[in-house]
């Protein structure tokens, strides 16, 4: 009988572990906060002691780039060549997208769809579909390097690609067909972002520049001034009027994030200073969670800032520990950040109020 019940009890407790790895969750840890004061007399916060919950990794290896496919899902890709669809609100991997032979270098959603693009250091572009196939629905080939940049017209109708290899591709997305082709020497792409409700596509450099691209002939329409290190990353505010990009560097030199007027003057407003190594990541967060506008910035330094779009005023400082580099961030909802990570694969962070804006890990997965 004694031994029956210990069978019976090892029986259950197999399922138990069974069912909660299918369900994603895996245990809750602790994060221990701290303060800290940087000698312009801002005080950085870190998260007070929580617990957050794990969940079954979504990815076998580093993350490199993560997009919001909707309020929901999310769409992220590594180092292991794979596509996850993931429901982070859940923490249920949705779907698993296979077809290039290479990691996972930039991911672009599709409006309003559940139509995504992937790109990859085997110089392809695959278009993918939720709802579809595990196969990808096109494959685009013209780059001859790595592909790092990808954005998607606001009307869905068109592509524009970017690679180390000093040029852009503009695609039609029903065709599949490439329709310009433009070259700068020099101009490694680092990223691409499409300008809302207009013809023109931003694109950040390896040489230091940002340039604004009119896709009506894929001409340059007008050159930021350079800054001293490369230029990482760029995003576009909703209304269109202004982007931020982002700096490489090491022990606080460059490690910035810039603020420019996109339109008349095409000046620099504001500059976000405080990282201590290259800021991979930059994104304008919602205007109902505070109220002045602000931005948030992930970085190699393992840390993810909230900052005053407006002083450039560092608000809230979050630590991800163990994390290593913070490669990519985006929006999730209202009040949600998804930020993907070297070490610990992606994180999900939630603003908060309770103490002025503060920011707060609350899962891994």
């Amino acid at each position: 009988m004694l031994l029956l019940r210990c069978l019976w009890k090892g029986t259950l407790q197999k399922l138990s572990c069974q069912f909660c790895a299918l369900m994603g969750k895996l245990q809750s840890k602790l994060k221990h906060s701290a303060y800290k004061c940087r000698p312009d007399g801002i005080i950085e916060e870190r998260i007070q002691t929580k617990t957050f919950q794990e969940y079954s990794p979504a990815h076998v290896d580093s993350v490199f780039v993560i997009a919001a496919l909707n309020s929901e899902l999310c769409v992220s890709g590594g180092k292991d060549k794979t596509v996850v669809a993931y429901n982070w609100k859940t923490g249920i991997v949705v779907k698993k997208f296979k077809g290039h032979e290479r990691e996972i270098t930039k991911l672009a959603c599709v409006p309003k769809s559940s139509q995504f693009f992937s790109a990859s250091r085997d110089r392809t572009v695959m278009m993918w579909d939720l709802h579809g196939s595990s196969q990808p629905r096109q494959q685009l080939v013209g780059h001859d390097m790595v592909v790092t940049g990808l954005a998607v017209s606001p009307d869905s109708s068109q592509l524009c690609t970017g690679s180390r290899d000093n040029t852009l591709l503009l695609w039609d997305v029903g065709t599949g067909q490439c329709v310009e082709k433009a070259c700068v020497s020099r101009n490694l792409v680092t990223h691409l972002c499409w300008v809302p409700r207009e013809p023109y596509v931003l694109q950040t450099s390896e040489d230091k520049t940002m340039r604004l691209w009119d896709i009506r002939g894929l001409q340059v329409a007008h050159m930021f001034p350079p800054k001293q290190h490369i230029q990482t990353y760029c995003e576009v505010s909703m209304d269109g009027h202004k982007c931020i990009s982002c700096s490489n560097g090491f022990g606080g030199e460059g490690c910035e994030a810039t603020l420019w007027d996109l339109r008349q003057t095409r000046n620099r407003i504001c500059e976000y200073k405080g990282h201590f190594q290259t800021v991979a990541s930059c994104v304008f967060l919602p205007k109902t969670l505070a109220l002045m506008p602000v931005i948030a910035t992930s970085s190699h330094d393992s840390k993810v800032k909230i900052w005053n779009q407006d002083t450039g005023a560092c608000l809230f400082t979050l630590s991800l520990d163990g994390s290593g580099p913070l490669t990519s961030l985006a929006v999730g909802d209202a009040d949600s950040l998804l930020c993907a990570s070297f070490n610990r694969g992606i994180h999900l962070l939630k603003v908060g109020h309770s103490k002025g804006l503060e920011l707060q890990e609350v899962a891994t997965f």
